[in-house]
């Protein structure tokens, strides 16, 4: 029996993927699922109870559940809890995830990687249209990032998607249709008139360099 429920199947090649579950369980597969091995020694409630008294503010709160949980290019995994109150990294050897704390007191919305990569730096999205990021590489081993904030004016309207087009250019999504672009690597947002006209909220925005680095945001109402 898994720990928790899956949430995502990830197709490593031919007969190889991985797969992860709501409780932070991550399970790769080399026979087309005939058979899987677990990436990680213990679930994420595990891991907090033995490390209950780090100073990561919030784990004690911990639901046994997480929300957001995305994956780098290179296999690496970020995971906010439920409540977002905090969230956890995890890199391929690992034994188990790594929890830290959000640095804000409004609870965290979103979460992704700077250019797909763990190592290039984390962006964050909070309650009330709040966008924040790494300045450089995190230091993965402590329990709290230098966050900086953005420069960005949303009018209170939430911000659920960050997707960097380049190491320049950044793109943000949120609700009532809005959109906002960087050009100077997330530091300053200004708001783009692309989707005026679209009816809802957007959800995701994502770039493929497969197809030309070309975008989508994916919006309510299909």
């Amino acid at each position: 029996k898994l720990p928790g429920e899956p949430s995502s199947i990830y197709a490593l090649g031919p007969s190889k993927a991985e797969m992860t579950t709501t409780s932070g369980a991550i399970y790769v597969t080399e026979n087309a699922g005939r058979n899987w091995k677990a990436q990680v020694k213990e679930t994420i409630d595990a891991t907090l109870n033995r490390i209950s008294s780090s100073g990561v503010s919030g784990a004690s709160y911990f639901t046994g559940s997480i929300i957001n949980q995305v994956r780098d290019d290179d296999g690496a995994y970020l995971a906010v809890s439920s409540r977002g109150n905090f969230f956890l990294t995890w890199e391929p050897g690992q034994d188990f995830w790594i929890p830290h704390n959000r640095g804000t007191p409004r609870r965290i919305q979103n979460m992704g990687f700077v250019e797909g990569d763990i190592h290039k730096g984390l962006w964050m999205t909070l309650n009330g249209g709040k966008v924040f990021v790494t300045p450089t590489e995190a230091d993965l081993s402590k329990d709290s990032f230098d966050f900086k904030e953005a420069d960005i004016k949303t009018g209170g309207y939430g911000v659920t998607d960050v997707a960097y087009r380049s190491a320049d250019e950044v793109w943000a999504v949120g609700g009532s249709n809005t959109m906002y672009v960087s050009f100077d690597g997330g530091k300053k947002f200004a708001f783009d008139k692309s989707a005026n006209q679209i009816p809802g909220n957007l959800y995701n925005v994502k770039f493929f360099k497969e197809y030309g680095n070309m975008g989508w945001a994916l919006g309510s109402n299909g």
